[in-house]
């Protein structure tokens, strides 16, 4: 559920924080490697490089998604970042292959054929007037009580949905009533910085 968006050559993040064309190719090639390397080990195991360009020291929240043949076959992410930007993407790699509840582990085999997107995030902010929420720039998290859903901004874009269907499946993501976001639910929203592979020339 979350497609490939054509990426900027800059778009400003958080603060001063801004992805260039080579930031964004050195992250992709963070996970890819990350893939590789945990599914030879067989368990999460970091690089432990330093990044060398100061984007990638960000420290920002990141989703990582992976599609094969079109299909989602893992999308896990983070609001709060694990330090470096770099560190976090390695992170959300291997749970996006390893730790996704909706999809078995991933094989080895699977990763030449997969397609890496990431999205890095701007911090959330809450809202009181859904009207704030502008659909193909905003990602929405609903919290109500123990549940939580989330839905990146990209997938109301792919799936054509207006605010409140938008509203409503992040709703069901969270395991509540497709409404319950007008019942006293929290509300909050943020942008991302989406690009994948299949974006590459």
């Amino acid at each position: 559920m979350v497609s490939v968006v054509e990426p900027r050559p800059e778009r400003r993040i958080m603060g001063e924080l801004k992805l260039g064309t080579e930031d964004r190719e050195a992250l992709l090639q963070i996970a890819r490697q990350t893939l590789e390397r945990c599914a030879l080990h067989g368990k999460y195991q970091a690089s432990g490089i330093e990044p060398d360009r100061e984007a990638l020291k960000a420290q920002c929240g990141a989703f990582v998604t992976l599609h094969r043949q079109g299909q989602l076959r893992g999308c896990i992410g983070t609001f709060h970042g694990e330090g470096h930007l770099c560190r976090t993407i390695e992170s959300m790699a291997f749970a996006a292959g390893w730790q996704d509840p909706r999809f078995p582990r991933l094989r080895p085999e699977e990763i030449a054929h997969l397609d890496i997107e990431i999205s890095v995030l701007s911090p959330l902010r809450r809202i009181t007037d859904v009207a704030e929420i502008e659909v193909g720039k905003h990602g929405i998290c609903i919290s109500k009580g123990f549940h939580r859903g989330v839905l990146l901004p990209q997938v109301a874009t792919e799936q054509g949905w207006d605010r409140e269907t938008f509203l409503a499946h992040t709703c069901l993501k969270a395991g509540l009533p497709p409404d319950a976001w007008k019942k006293d639910a929290t509300i909050e929203i943020f942008s991302a910085d989406v690009f994948g592979e299949k974006d590459a020339p």
